[in-house]
């Protein structure tokens, strides 16, 4: 498959920044960090995506330096913007080999927001333009990073109430609470596929074939991470009207005799099917059945209409008290919310269930939208900036700190400022902190090269990346 042209995937204003950049200017060395934001640490996962996708090997030929030229002379409207030159002189002599160094914490690490994640320069003093020039395209691993950040953070929040109310022994269970909805929700097939390898980081759930895809190619994954089961949609349960959704619902048990499978049920009366159907007239066979059936609501308020149905399913299929003393529906039956599923309403929910004596382990999730939509560059803040350079043979420390007004007009320091000169990540007592590459010279910098002059080096397996963002205590 033919790659996009990597000469046209920067912003338009990128183009005039090797006249813009001082003369004399022989190195641009930057570095990309979480400033903070939804959560106090975040996740690094997707680059070696970006590294093999866009950059290994050449990353581009001379018929797309020439298809760019022509494009970006409409773009300017001028020909002294774009030097074709440029790219040239790397076609030239590295043959589109990027003359550029990328050190990375290792992808599936946890590191607190306000430390320095990658760092980017170029090998080459001629090409001192091209390592922001790689901006654009590069800081879109905020997106693997943020879905793996957020999808970990609910896998805490899971964790916690399992601890709280869930049977011992049934965390094992905790990997299949969270599934991936989220592929026909999401702008591009690209983005279900990386950001759906991100959630399989800490979840093994997923609708989204995609991600294991993407962990398999790119990752070197063992084997497909993502695992569903048989799962009615609202067009099967309609089909009959609603006279013939007890036999719709008979028809789906009988379809897959043994096993778990999973029903949307509030076609038309979510409590009525609880009731009347599962819990009436297909109850006995329901318990009978060698797995489990998962029965779905996807409309009202989250809270008020799952406590309605674990009341009557209660009622109809009775429940044990487990060891710390929340109810527990028999393991033939259990219920999966998978509509307007976010962060704080899982909280909610888990909350509202606890307050009830309901148990965790009676309910999973389905998270579309909001898992793999609903969050930006902004979510946990990210940014690449520039903290030094070399001009004219002296290194300068760059930085930038702006002043800012608050809504009440009082001036203050900005959370934008940013870091100063060449950088190092390092372990202090365990903790990750953020120094001057002349620091702390008997600690190991924990950014480690991944890509020098078009080659990948240290590459990572998805194994690594999930036992790296789940450490085993």
């Amino acid at each position: 498959m033919k790659r996009e042209n990597l000469i046209l995937l920067a912003d338009a204003y990128k183009y005039a920044h090797h006249k813009f950049y001082y003369p004399g200017t022989t190195q641009i060395y930057s570095y990309l960090e979480s400033r903070g934001g939804a959560f106090n640490e975040t996740i690094f996962f997707g680059l070696q995506y970006f590294l093999k996708e866009y950059l290994e090997g050449a990353a581009f030929k001379q018929h797309d330096l020439d298809e760019a030229e022509g494009f970006l002379k409409q773009v300017f409207g001028r020909d002294d913007v774009f030097d074709k030159t440029k790219f040239q002189y790397i076609l030239d002599k590295y043959n589109g080999y990027l003359p550029v160094k990328i050190k990375a914490v290792a992808e599936g690490t946890a590191v607190p927001v306000g430390n320095v994640l990658m760092t980017i320069e170029n090998t080459d003093p001629e090409c001192y333009w091209l390592t922001n020039f790689l901006e654009t395209l590069l800081m879109q691993v905020w997106y693997p990073s943020t879905v793996a950040t957020l999808s970990n953070e609910i896998r805490k929040v899971v964790t916690q109430f399992y601890s709280e109310t869930a049977s011992q022994g049934t965390e094992a269970g905790i990997d299949f609470v969270l599934n991936d909805f989220g592929f026909r929700g999401v702008s591009s097939a690209e983005s279900a596929k990386i950001g759906g390898a991100a959630h399989l980081i800490s979840f093994s759930g997923s609708d989204n074939l995609a991600g294991s895809g993407m962990a398999i190619k790119y990752y070197n994954a063992a084997k497909v991470y993502g695992l569903s089961i048989p799962a009615t949609e609202h067009s099967i349960c309609t089909l009959l009207g609603r006279e013939g959704e007890l036999e719709i619902f008979k028809h789906v048990l009988r379809s897959f005799p043994t096993g778990t499978i999973a029903c949307v049920s509030d076609s038309f009366n979510i409590f009525k099917a609880c009731k009347e159907y599962w819990g009436g007239e297909l109850r006995d066979e329901i318990l009978n059945r060698k797995g489990t059936l998962v029965i779905r609501p996807d409309s009202g308020d989250p809270v008020m209409t799952l406590l309605k149905m674990f009341e009557i399913l209660f009622d109809c299929f009775g429940f044990t008290v487990n060891d710390k003393g929340y109810k527990v529906l028999p393991p033939q039956v259990r219920v999966i919310q998978g509509d307007g599923v976010n962060y704080a309403e899982i909280i909610n929910i888990y909350n509202a269930l606890k307050n009830n004596n309901i148990s965790a382990e009676n309910l999973a999730f389905g998270m579309g939208g909001a898992l793999l939509q609903k969050i930006d560059r902004d979510t946990e803040r990210f940014a690449l900036k520039c903290s030094s350079a070399v001009i004219n043979g002296r290194e300068i420390d760059v930085e930038k700190s702006p002043t800012e007004m608050d809504a009440h007009g009082n001036i203050t320091s900005s959370f934008k400022k940013s870091k100063a000169g060449r950088l190092k990540l390092v372990k202090i007592n365990g903790i990750f902190k953020t120094v001057s590459q002349h620091e702390h010279a008997e600690l190991a910098d924990e950014l480690h090269t991944v890509f020098e002059n078009g080659d990948l080096i240290n590459t990572i397996s998805f194994e690594q990346v999930r036992a790296n963002a789940n450490p085993k205590t």
